[in-house]
């Protein structure tokens, strides 16, 4: 199967049906991209499919015939978020890290906060409380440039909007994301607007988004 990895051109050999995260860390030796959950909720494996965010362990490989994916390996450790999550405090144990980068890295230049929100929905860290990832977001879009949009996110604030500790949380009819108590409908952070985005594997037109929610 061709496709472009990081960059460059390969040619991996493995069956159309094995999962894309099983392919980069098995076939490829790209271990960056982590198993979580295995069913696309916790968001550890997320790499970049031409420039979306998608789960690799919902990915099956024959989808991204002729199409570029990103790794974590692929930022090459320069990237400003792997800088910011170091400095911000926006890891700790680290297993999550790489999908919530990768996941970062999707957002628009300009984010706001409720676009982060969005963006990093379906990325669980068990650690943080996410004060410090939305901290290092904010901090790597001032080191690129891209203004102060996320500057909503500063700990002590994101914190008193969104609860005891920021955790994002099913509500309890399974429609989207409650944080720290709040109303989780159709709107901008609502299930049905996200999941709409990041439905399954889509087989038919042979795209693949992001199909989960955390």
């Amino acid at each position: 199967m061709r496709f472009v990895l990081n960059g460059k051109k390969v040619d991996v050999r493995a069956h159309a049906m094995k999962r894309l995260l099983d392919v980069l860390r098995e076939d490829c030796g790209l271990t960056g991209t982590k198993e979580g959950c295995g069913e696309g909720e916790c968001g550890a494996c997320t790499v970049l499919l031409d420039g979306q965010a998608v789960n690799a362990c919902l990915v099956p490989f024959g989808q991204v015939r002729g199409r570029a994916v990103k790794t974590i390996e692929g930022l090459r450790g320069r990237h400003p978020l792997q800088q910011t999550f170091v400095t911000e405090g926006g890891a700790q144990c680290g297993f999550c890290t790489p999908g919530m980068i990768m996941a970062a890295a999707a957002l628009p230049k300009n984010a706001t906060l409720e676009d982060v929100r969005v963006g990093l929905a379906g990325n669980i860290c068990r650690c943080t409380g996410y004060s410090g990832i939305y901290r290092a977001i904010e901090a790597a879009q001032q080191k690129a440039g891209g203004g102060k949009a996320a500057r909503p996110a500063r700990a002590d604030r994101v914190e008193g909007r969104a609860g005891t500790a920021g955790l994002p949380r099913r509500s309890p009819k399974g429609e989207g994301l409650q944080a720290g108590g709040g109303k989780a409908g159709g709107g901008k952070a609502g299930g049905g607007k996200r999941h709409a985005r990041r439905s399954s594997a889509g087989a038919g037109s042979g795209k693949t988004v992001r199909g989960r929610r955390a």
